[in-house]
């Protein structure tokens, strides 16, 4: 019997704390054989995003192609996308697959590096969020797309309803930017889920919207709900912040193995 299989279509971190290497390191710690469609490589360390090139199109098709056609997904994750053209290109390519999607609408790396360019925006709104079962967002990934500033959690809702309006079966806002515990609401618009962890300190958080969507895709994978895969995708990445390490001279990674150590 083969493993359930997730393919992430996302950006290389040449530091491998996020982006296509944190999204394979967390599949292979939760059970599903992981596979790939780079659509950007980056110049990343701990301190910052270098430089970035995205793939054309076409050899994100190919990938997709290659992969989907050959050995199949049961889920599919999707990072930086860098530009509309590969957005539209890979929204088409999702709505073609019977499988769930989610979808983490990658724009400014933890180190405030744009990832998405302006001209994507509206292709992430009106072409990617429609065909995705789950959009992770961040509180600044939700003010760049739909313009509501979340300044404490009651204003979670607001930004639920907001990035909903744009045809994602469920939003999954996370709310890790404000103070106090870490709080992510998770709805489809009728049933709430409120999932709540204590905050760790520990500043080596790089990777962690990459990894809870990659979690996530995992979870779904093996058959389990919307809610269920996010329930333990929470308790996997929180468990990675705590063991989160240094590595070099800036933001150190989650650690993706903690469950190992």
């Amino acid at each position: 019997m083969s493993p359930p299989r997730v393919l992430t279509v996302a950006g290389s971190d040449s530091g491998g704390g996020a982006g296509i290497q944190a999204d394979l390191k967390t599949m292979l710690a939760l059970g599903v054989h992981g596979m790939s469609v780079v659509t950007a490589v980056t110049a990343q360390n701990s301190l910052g995003v270098q430089g970035a090139w995205e793939l054309p199109v076409e050899a994100v098709r190919a990938q997709y192609r290659s992969v989907v056609d050959d050995i199949g997904v049961q889920a599919v994750k999707t990072g930086m996308l860098a530009s509309a053209e590969l957005v539209e290109a890979v929204a088409e390519l999702i709505g073609g697959t019977d499988a769930p999607a989610v979808v983490d609408p990658v724009g400014i790396s933890k180190h405030g590096d744009s990832l998405l360019a302006d001209s994507a925006l509206e292709s992430v709104r009106t072409r990617l969020l429609p065909v995705a079962t789950v959009a992770t967002p961040n509180l600044d990934e939700v003010a760049q797309l739909t313009g509501v500033q979340v300044a404490s959690e009651a204003g979670m809702r607001e930004a639920a309803a907001a990035v909903l309006s744009y045809g994602s079966k469920w939003a999954l806002i996370k709310g890790g930017h404000l103070p106090g515990d870490a709080v992510d609401l998770l709805t489809d618009g009728s049933e709430e889920h409120w999932l709540r962890a204590p905050r760790h300190d520990n500043r080596h958080t790089h990777g962690t919207g990459c990894t809870l969507a990659s979690a996530i895709a995992s979870q779904l994978a093996k058959g389990q709900s919307v809610p269920e895969a996010v329930t333990v995708a929470k308790e996997y990445v929180t468990g990675a912040i705590v063991a989160g390490f240094a590595l070099g001279g800036g933001i150190g990674p989650v650690d993706h193995g903690w469950r190992f150590r």
